[in-house]
C-alpha cells in the first residue's frame, strides 16, 4: 500500500503600503494596467532597490507567531531565470539566509513542522489570449512583498493539507500581515506530492502549483496521489514536474520538468545590504503579536462555556468574536452563575443566528455586503439590553427578532422600540384567556383535532393566540390557559 508525503509552499502578498524595493503603492487587483509602477520594479538598467522595512516587520512577526527562529543575520539573494514575467529576468528573493528558520503549526492535534519563512517579490500578472496566440503583461504586481512558508513533509493527506491552509490562512489575518485573499490571489499554495511503500521513506516528489482555492488544495492533492499512485501499480516510475490544477478537466496537468536550485544560480544581491536583527528589535515586534486563533477557540470555550464548533465561528470571523465579547461585557451585572451562563448562551444564539440571519437576508436584498464591522448601528450595548430583556421575558422571541431589524435601521435602543410601538409581552391571564377563547371559537376545526390526538393542532392554536396579541402574550402562560380551556 502506498502512503502519500506532502509539503507545501505558500506564497502570501503581505498588505503593505507600498511594493518590497520601491515606493509603488501596493495594489495588485489596480484595474489599469501597469498603473502602479516605476523603474525600479521594471528592471530598467541602472535603478537600485531599497528594502521595505515594512514587509520585513510583517514577515518576522508572522515567523515569531508560528514559533521560528529569527536569524540574527540575514541578507537577499538573486534567482535567476527568465519568464515574461520577470522584466528585470532574475527574482529578488531568499535561499541561505531566509528570516525565519523551523517553527510549527498545529492542525486538529497535529504538528506541522515548518522548515523556513522567506521575503522575495511578487512577479507580474499574465494574461494569455483564448487562441493561445499572445499574451499580455500586467506589471501592477510586479515587486510587491512576497513571504514564502515552507512545511517539512508532515503532512499526509489532502484533507490535512486543506486544514493546514485554513488555519495559516486565519493567523495571518489574525497578525494583520496579509489578507491572504485566495480569489485574489493573496495567498497561492504548492504542494509537494509523493508516494511511498515504506513509512518514512519519500518517494519521487511532483510540485503542485498556483492552487487558488482550499476546495483545489485538496482535490488537486487527492488527484494527484491517486495518479502516482496508479501509475507506481503499473510498475510506473514517477518523474519529478511541476504540474498545475485544471478546475474544468478536475486533474493536475504537465506544466514542465523540474527545475532544481543549481537552475536558479542564486548568488548574495549585489544591491542591497546584510541585515542584522537585535534583541530589543525583535522584542518589539513580538509585543505586537495578539492572542492567535488555537489560543482564542480554547479562551472563548473555557470563558463562556461554549462547544468547540461554537468557538470555532467566533474565532473564524474575527469581528463576530469581538463583537460577541463586548455584547457580554454589557450584559446586567451582579448576575448569579447560571443566569450569566443562560444570558451567555440566548447571546451566543441571536448574534450568530438572528443577527448574522438578518444581515445574509439584508445583502441579498440590497445587493451588498452587509457585515459586523464599524458601521453597523446596533450597539454591543443595545444587544445586550435585548437579550437581557428575553431572558427576562419581558418580549418574545418573535418580538426580539422584530425589534432587532429595526434596531439595525435605526440604531434605537430596544427599550425605546418596545415603548414606543407598545410591545412589551404581557402576562395578564384575563387578557391571554379572553384572546385564547377567541381562537379556539374561529378554529373548531383545529381543536377537533387535537382531541382527536393530532399534537400540532395543538402548536397551530397556540401560534394564532401569540400571533392575534402580536406577540405580546407570555408563551408559558398561554400555554397553560390554552391546555387548560381545552381539558
Amino acid at each position: 500500500m502506498y502512503k502519500p508525503t506532502i509539503g507545501l509552499e505558500v506564497h502570501v502578498e503581505l498588505n503593505t503600503a507600498s511594493k518590497m524595493f520601491c515606493a509603488c503603492r501596493n495594489k495588485a487587483e489596480e484595474k489599469q494596467p501597469n498603473f502602479n509602477v516605476c523603474p525600479i520594479c521594471l528592471g530598467h538598467p541602472g535603478t537600485l532597490p531599497v528594502i521595505n522595512k515594512e514587509a520585513l516587520e510583517k514577515v518576522i512577526k508572522a515567523g515569531l507567531a508560528l514559533g521560528g527562529d529569527i536569524s540574527w543575520q540575514s541578507y537577499f539573494d538573486r534567482k535567476n531565470y527568465f519568464y515574461p514575467d520577470l522584466p528585470k529576468g532574475y527574482q529578488i528573493s531568499q535561499h541561505s539566509a531566509p528570516f525565519c528558520r523551523g517553527g510549527h503549526l498545529m492542525v486538529e492535534e497535529k504538528d506541522v513542522r515548518l522548515r523556513e519563512i522567506h521575503l522575495e517579490e511578487d512577479t507580474c500578472k499574465l494574461y494569455h489570449s483564448s487562441d493561445a496566440k499572445s499574451s499580455l503583461v500586467d506589471c501592477n504586481r510586479s515587486g510587491i512583498p512576497l513571504m514564502e512558508l515552507v512545511t517539512e513533509p508532515d503532512l499526509k493527506s489532502a484533507k490535512e493539507a486543506k486544514k493546514f491552509a485554513e488555519e495559516l490562512q486565519l493567523i495571518l489575518r489574525y497578525l494583520d500581515v496579509s489578507d491572504a485573499n485566495m480569489e485574489k490571489g493573496q495567498m497561492r499554495i504548492e504542494a509537494n506530492v509523493s508516494l511511498s511503500e515504506e513509512e518514512g521513506r519519500l518517494g519521487e516528489k511532483v510540485e503542485l502549483k498556483n492552487i487558488n482555492s482550499f476546495r483545489a488544495v485538496e482535490k488537486a492533492i487527492e488527484h494527484e496521489i491517486e495518479r502516482q499512485r496508479k501509475l507506481l501499480e503499473k510498475g510506473e516510475k514517477i518523474l519529478p514536474q511541476t504540474r498545475g490544477w485544471s478546475e474544468a478537466k478536475g486533474a493536475t496537468v504537465l506544466q514542465r520538468e523540474k527545475e532544481t536550485a543549481f537552475d536558479y544560480r542564486y548568488f548574495p544581491e549585489p544591491d542591497l545590504p546584510l541585515l542584522q536583527f537585535g534583541e530589543d528589535y525583535l522584542k518589539k515586534i513580538k509585543l505586537e503579536i495578539p492572542e492567535l486563533p488555537q489560543e482564542k477557540r480554547e479562551r472563548l470555550a473555557k470563558e463562556y462555556h461554549l462547544g468547540e464548533s461554537e468557538s470555532g465561528s467566533l474565532v473564524q470571523n474575527e469581528e463576530l468574536g469581538n463583537y460577541f465579547e463586548k455584547v457580554i461585557s454589557e450584559l446586567p451585572s451582579r448576575l448569579r452563575p447560571e443566569e450569566l451562563k443562560e444570558m451567555t448562551r440566548l447571546a451566543f444564539n441571536y448574534l450568530t443566528t438572528d443577527l448574522v440571519g438578518l444581515l445574509a437576508a439584508l445583502s441579498l436584498e440590497k445587493k451588498t455586503s452587509l457585515t459586523i464591522g464599524p458601521d453597523l448601528l446596533i450597539t454591543p450595548e443595545n444587544f445586550a439590553e435585548l437579550v437581557a430583556m428575553v431572558s427576562k421575558k419581558e418580549i418574545s422571541s418573535k418580538t426580539a427578532k422584530d425589534i432587532l431589524k429595526e434596531m439595525f435601521e435605526t440604531g434605537a435602543d430596544p427599550s425605546q422600540i418596545v415603548e414606543t410601538k407598545n410591545l412589551a409581552q404581557t402576562g395578564n391571564e384575563t387578557e391571554i384567556e379572553s384572546i385564547a377563547k377567541k381562537v379556539i371559537s374561529e378554529n373548531q376545526k383545529a381543536v377537533f383535532d387535537y382531541k382527536a390526538g393530532k399534537k400540532n393542532a395543538f402548536q397551530f392554536l397556540l401560534g394564532q393566540i401569540m400571533a392575534q396579541s402580536r406577540g405580546k402574550a407570555n408563551p408559558e402562560i398561554a400555554e397553560k390557559i390554552l391546555r387548560k380551556i381545552l381539558s
